[in-house]
């Protein structure tokens, strides 16, 4: 019988010693190139939504490890997409995930998917229904290009430039903090983040204004992995209180899940926390602490220009980690 495929919907899906082993292999692959894990594979990418570093690092990982890639964009290259079962299917998608799935994993030897958000309730969005459903039906390994609830490629990212700053991340004061921006990102990222985070034993400070907790089920997880680490989480502060003695700062700004399908009611909550901004004045607070951020970020918004290009900035390393880290993600799932 064949064995199932290993996907890779959240950072849950990779044990210990796999994710210690890719974020080794991540390292050692910064110093090394000509690496040939992938000749003679295929790797399928597929967008619902538009992607900078995702797309151009991962094909990039896949290149580099002599593999081959179908890159297919929804928007212009498919179509809409059925993922619910039973359903009779007499609306706007032609097709269901089932056989999209069954015919690409003929085609290639793993797919990454970058699903597609209804943005139409929370608690609809974060049962991930889509990413889950191509896992379900595909045969070969599913990578989460960033779903509603998570984003693992860029927590690998994060973890390893966490541990090139720090070393052991046991007991590392680590300030996660929202910042304002017109344009707020899904959670994804901090939902992997803290995850990630307290799974390594890390002192998380969680900054954010009244109306912008994160998911209340990520949360409870992310505090039992850190009470199985040592790693603790600190919720509610203010931005000051979280960033004060930090070792590193990562801003991101993300959508309030209480006006979650309500984007004039959003926009309004928005207005009133446009001083939620890491300037260097604010950074210098922290313990010889660096900024991170899972990128775009809004200059002079989110972040200062004068940090932003200054030397506590790590979002160019942070960016670049996301090739070897993928690259180390690639040869683990296909090996």
């Amino acid at each position: 019988m064949a064995r199932s495929p290993r996907h890779l919907i959240s950072l849950s899906d990779l044990d210990d010693g796999a994710l210690d082993e890719i974020l080794e292999l991540s390292a050692r692959l910064k110093r090394r190139t000509g690496r040939n894990e992938l000749v003679g594979k295929t790797i399928g990418m597929l967008f619902f939504r538009g992607s900078l570093r995702t797309r151009a690092s991962l094909e990039a990982a896949v290149v580099q490890l002599g593999g081959n890639v179908i890159n297919l964009t929804a928007m212009s290259d498919f179509w809409e997409l059925e993922e619910r079962e039973g359903s009779v299917m007499d609306g706007r998608a032609p097709e269901h995930i089932k056989d999209a799935a069954a015919v690409l994993s003929r085609y290639v030897h793993a797919l990454a998917i970058r699903p597609p958000q209804t943005g139409n309730a929370w608690e609809i969005d974060r049962r991930d229904e889509r990413i889950r459903a191509w896992a379900k039906h595909a045969t070969v390994p599913v990578m989460n290009m960033e779903s509603s609830l998570w984003h693992p490629l860029q927590s690998l990212a994060d973890l390893l430039t966490l541990r090139e700053h720090l070393g052991d991340l046991r007991g590392q004061p680590l300030a996660v903090t929202w910042v304002h921006s017109p344009t707020p990102a899904s959670p994804s990222a901090v939902h992997s983040l803290l995850h990630a985070a307290l799974r390594s034993g890390m002192h998380v400070r969680l900054a954010h204004p009244p109306g912008f907790e994160l998911d209340g089920t990520v949360v409870s997880e992310a505090e039992e992995l850190g009470r199985a680490s040592g790693g603790t989480l600190t919720k509610d502060l203010a931005l000051e209180e979280a960033v004060r003695g930090a070792r590193v700062v990562y801003a991101r700004s993300w959508q309030s899940l209480e006006t979650y399908a309500n984007p004039t009611l959003a926009a309004s909550q928005r207005s009133r926390h446009t001083s939620w901004r890491i300037d260097e004045k604010l950074l210098a607070q922290g313990q010889d602490a660096r900024l991170m951020h899972a990128m775009p970020v809004r200059r002079n918004v989110e972040v200062t220009d004068e940090v932003l290009d200054g030397p506590r900035s790590l979002l160019y390393e942070q960016a670049a980690n996301r090739l070897p880290s993928q690259m180390a993600l690639l040869a683990n799932l296909l090996r």
